[in-house]
């Protein structure tokens, strides 16, 4: 569904308690046929529900450009900039991939650009004639990371094995996030024990998501993070609905009764894993 077409926005869910940080979200891109997103009234939104504080995450260099710009005027984002693994076979293709590192390096230099990131590797959009220079683009923004001292977001679809393998080639920057987690138990457990954090999105309210439920309960809440990846991955009862960082607590819930813990404290646990990884706002 596009345009006149689709239904209207989701209602509000309940506010949490205590408030948290969407860890990933895109406020630069929008569904076909709709408006980009009113970023004031996609703040205000959040921040009623309890979250007041995004992580806005440019993985193109339009993308990136425009995350310096937000994060500039609006006091409740923090920033991410990286070229997106299917982003870099396509700039490799036209030889300017030298030019794109260049500017994501500068761009990276601001003090609220905290997040390097999304990058990592997708073997679902790209074939293997990509996957060289996916690799390759990871290892430097492995790189970059480290260099500059900032949070790595990992985007990892299809790609388990290898994203582990380079990241352990390379070795990781201290913090090491991997964004939308789609593995199983024993990468979560495997991502536990090599202090990864591993952050969850609406995919754990899927009702087929009963492998992803499994791999959060083996996750400690020392290690967790929420997202939307908005517009994306909307979360049940909303599934295929625009999604946008207000509706964060509904992920949370789900997160809580699969760790049968009480949603306070997990809050409590996500507000303080995104502060140790992203500072204050």
């Amino acid at each position: 569904m596009s345009g006149s077409g689709r239904a209207g926005p989701p209602p509000a869910p309940d506010p949490l308690p205590i408030a948290v940080v969407d860890n990933h979200t895109h406020l630069d891109m929008s569904r076909e046929g709709e408006d980009p997103p009113d970023l004031a009234a996609v703040i205000a939104a959040a921040t009623a529900v309890g979250v007041p504080r995004m992580v806005q995450i440019g993985c193109d260099l339009p993308g990136a450009r425009f995350t310096v710009e937000v994060i500039e005027r609006y006091a409740a984002l923090l920033g991410g900039v990286a070229l997106h693994p299917n982003e870099a076979p396509r700039l490799h293709e036209r030889r300017e991939l030298d030019s794109a590192r260049s500017e994501i390096e500068r761009l990276a230099a601001h003090p609220r650009i905290r997040v390097i990131g999304e990058t990592g590797l997708d073997y679902f959009r790209t074939g293997s004639e990509g996957v060289a220079a996916q690799q390759d683009s990871f290892r430097w923004h492995i790189d970059l990371a480290k260099r500059t001292g900032k949070t790595l977001q990992v985007h990892d679809r299809e790609a388990h094995e290898d994203v582990m393998r380079i990241l352990a080639e390379e070795g990781a920057p201290e913090h090491t996030v991997l964004h939308c987690f789609s593995g199983d138990m024993a990468m979560a457990r495997e991502c536990v024990e090599l202090g990864y954090y591993l952050s969850f999105a609406g995919t754990v309210t899927f009702k087929n998501a009963t492998g992803l439920r499994n791999a959060l309960a083996v996750t400690p809440a020392d290690n967790l993070l929420v997202e939307t990846d908005a517009p994306f991955l909307t979360p049940s009862p909303h599934r295929g609905a625009t999604n946008a960082p207000y509706l964060v607590p509904l992920t949370v819930r789900a997160m809580a009764a699969v760790l049968s813990t009480d949603v306070p404290f997990l809050c409590t646990a996500l507000a303080a894993n995104s502060e140790l990884l992203y500072g204050p706002w």
